[in-house]
């Protein structure tokens, strides 16, 4: 049996804890421990000592527990069966994570749903060398940071997706500018998880996000930033949705041969724009050209439009006139909740101001931007499941998507609180 003289490890930065690989050790033998480092020694599963930076010898004199563990002869040079673990003390600041795969969320600002990914780094430290080897690393010969990472990627997904979903919802604002808070979030994120990487001796230095984003090429993304640059064009030239829907039907009339008002109404588009003055003028001469040839059109029963008497469909919605009318219900009047005009129940968007329309799903009230209930019937307005984002209405106690349970108790009162709330409504206590 060899005996084995000195033991010393300059490895790898991104290796915390490698085993020495021989396993029969000598009394006297030399164990070294750099600065950065922590050597254990382990005999029969039993942690024997852990050795600071310096040239150790192993003997009974220095290792007590050696002599009940291993039969030594007095004075003796024995063999013996042991394992020697080198812990890295370094700080390591460039642990990178990621989300693997986009996490679904529903922007509750604009309410289409648009995968999100997240991107940072994180800095650790091995606080406690005994707790780490006996809670973390076990008997794998060694734990690098690639192992760091597969076992802790289930807490820090979890928890950047619960950050994440949080801002979105209590700050009601747009995944488009939740960069706006990364620091933050990265300072919410380090609180949450700080307590778990402790429980297995691990101190979290720092964590960071570095970037959250949406792929450019994914519809919904595409079509939402196509309607933003659209609002913000209309601000810049200074005109409503209404008056570009109007420009459209008086450009359209101008082209339609088989409308007698279009060659007037031509007339007009072409002389306000020669003066200056087109969106004015034009309208002008549209409402003329109306008036005077109100006998030969009719109004469209869908979308009130004027089209030509001799027209079935209706070139602005494409209704069929000729078809048989249908009795349906009165519309009740729907305010817009950003400027008060007047929309229906078919509206997407206000035509005066362009805010997007969020009908309540008992009345079709517009609800506000961030309300939690509708202000004309009292309705619950849906909240997003805390696990797949999917839309829970009423008093669910568990999500039909995922069957993630809602279910909480406060740890101040005991009361049972349902969705995602993060307060008791009786205590005031946080609800994790």
């Amino acid at each position: 049996m060899a005996i084995v003289e000195v033991i010393q490890y300059n490895g790898n930065p991104d290796v915390f804890a490698w085993k020495y690989p021989n396993n029969e050790l000598g009394t006297w033998t030399q164990l070294i421990v750099n600065e950065s480092q922590e050597a254990i020694l382990v005999k029969g599963g039993q942690v024997c000592d852990i050795f600071q930076a310096g040239r150790h010898t192993l003997s009974t004199n220095n290792i007590p527990i050696l002599s009940k563990l291993v039969n030594i002869p007095f004075g003796g040079r024995s063999p013996f069966t042991a394992e020697v673990w080198y812990i890295n003390k370094v700080f390591s600041l460039d642990v990178k994570w990621g989300t693997s795969t986009p996490i679904q969320l529903q922007d509750p600002k604009y309410k289409v749903f648009v995968p999100v990914r997240a991107f940072g780094q994180f800095g650790i430290q091995i606080e406690d060398s005994k707790k780490f080897l006996l809670k973390l690393v076990g008997t794998l010969p060694t734990f690098d940071k690639a192992t760091l990472l597969k076992f802790f990627r289930g807490v820090y997904l979890t928890k950047a997706k619960d950050a994440i979903s949080s801002y979105l919802v209590h700050k009601n604002i747009s995944i488009l500018e939740i960069n706006a808070y990364l620091d933050e979030i990265s300072t919410f994120l380090q609180e949450k998880m700080a307590p778990t990487f402790s429980d297995y001796g691990i101190k979290l230095v720092s964590f960071f996000v570095n970037d959250i984003n949406v792929p450019e090429d994914d519809k919904a993304v595409v079509q939402l930033k196509n309607a933003l640059a659209k609002r913000a064009e209309m601000d810049i030239v200074g005109y409503s949705y209404q008056q570009e829907r109007s420009f459209d039907t008086l450009e359209g009339a101008a082209n339609n041969p088989n409308s007698m008002s279009g060659g007037l109404m031509g007339a007009g588009i072409g002389l306000g724009m020669g003066v200056g003055m087109g969106g004015a003028i034009g309208n002008q001469f549209g409402g003329i050209a109306q008036s005077i040839n109100t006998n030969d059109t009719k109004e469209c029963p869908n979308c009130k439009g004027r089209i030509g008497t001799n027209e079935r469909f209706c070139h602005l919605c494409g209704c069929d006139t000729s078809a048989p009318k249908k009795e349906s219900k009165k519309e009740s009047a729907i305010k817009c909740s950003n400027c008060g005009a007047a929309m229906t129940e078919n509206t997407k968007f206000c035509p005066e101001c362009g805010n997007r329309y969020n009908p309540c799903s008992n009345c079709k009230a517009d609800i506000p931007d961030g309300a939690k209930v509708c202000p004309e019937c009292g309705t619950k307005v849906p909240v997003p499941c805390p696990k797949c984002g999917h839309l829970l209405t009423g008093n669910s106690k568990f999500c039909p998507e995922c069957g993630h349970s809602l279910i909480r108790k406060c740890s101040g009162c005991g009361k049972e609180i349902e969705g995602s709330t993060k307060f008791c409504p009786e205590c005031g206590t946080p609800v994790n």
